[in-house]
């Protein structure tokens, strides 16, 4: 069997293939540009993505392959039902970045309600050595205990958010589309609007591209923080970004874009310089033993498929 990866830097140069390689041939593109991508499928068997996108228009040369395996959990970058009509398999990788997505998402929101920054640079610029005061409290921060949390798409990496936010003390409240009666489910016009904190976790898909939209981000409490660790276009980024420039938020933490990375000319380029905008480059899911797993996950998919069992699978 012969294995590509077509983006494999971004899966991390660390990352342990072994597991792959005892599978068959593996030939690991670091990136793979949209007029690569149907060349390198010629003689695969399967083939694994993490951002490289595939529909019908890179199947030309895809004479062998059998199964896509997607190195995350959401899928859309791949066109399933064109995936269906050439009789080519897909299958995701579920629940394995759920710790690593929850604790920088906890980590955005301490950042951001605690204004670490800030303080770090008060004693790392020597201002508090020449200051003579034991302390420093400005800029001013309050506690979460007794806020309102409010989680926008309640899986595995929500349930995991929704309850470390109940051992802060905060009151939470969920947005998903099949209520759950161990949480205080709400429209998400409600959450917007009732919530102190807000992350988002939903996949994107045709009802959730621009769901927290320009108008639902002016319904948003004045010192609101807003954390997406989901899909970029999920969020209107524009509005996000004038609403925490104008100081209508309280604090903004993103690590997904609609484009990855964001171009020059992006709203987040006008805003990531702001002491309580904290943007990370798409690395939420990808702490090592994440990755790792990721990695397990696939093989164990891959050798699923070749004995004709389900698991994972998409199409």
């Amino acid at each position: 069997m012969k294995i590509a990866i077509l983006d494999a830097k971004t899966l991390g140069e660390d990352i342990d293939l072994s597991c792959l390689q005892a599978l068959g041939e593996v030939i690991a593109y670091p990136s793979t540009d949209p007029q690569e991508t149907a060349s390198r499928l010629l003689g695969v068997d399967c083939v694994i993505v993490n951002k490289v996108h595939m529909d019908r228009s890179v199947l030309t040369q895809a004479d062998r392959l059998k199964l896509i395996c997607i190195a995350a959990t959401g899928y859309d970058n791949i066109c399933l039902d064109d995936m269906q009509a050439h009789g080519i398999a897909v299958c995701n990788v579920v629940g394995y970045s759920t710790h690593s997505v929850a604790q920088l998402t906890l980590s955005m929101v301490l950042s951001l309600a605690t204004h670490l920054p800030a303080y770090n640079r008060f004693v790392e610029s020597g201002a508090y050595t020449s200051s003579g005061v034991a302390n420093c409290l400005v800029p001013v921060y309050h506690e979460l205990a007794g806020k309102t949390w409010g989680i926008v798409g309640c899986g595995n990496i929500g349930r995991q958010v929704a309850g470390v936010a109940q051992a802060m003390g905060c009151r939470v409240i969920v947005c998903k589309r099949t209520p759950d009666p161990a949480y205080t489910c709400v429209d998400i016009d409600t959450l917007c609007k009732q919530a102190d904190v807000i992350t988002i976790h939903t996949p994107l898909n045709f009802e959730t591209e621009g769901l927290i939209s320009k108008e639902r981000i002016a319904a948003m409490k004045q010192n609101a923080i807003v954390v997406n660790v989901a899909r970029g276009a999920v969020c209107d980024e524009a509005a996000l970004c004038q609403a925490v420039s104008e100081g209508r938020l309280g604090g903004l933490g993103v690590d997904v874009y609609t484009k990855e990375p964001f171009p020059a000319d992006s709203p987040y380029s006008t805003v990531m310089h702001m002491d309580n905008v904290c943007l990370t480059p798409h690395m939420a899911w990808g702490a090592y033993e994440a990755r790792n797993r990721c990695m397990q996950e696939i093989c164990e998919n891959i050798k699923a498929f070749y004995k004709g069992e389900q698991r994972n699978r998409l199409v």
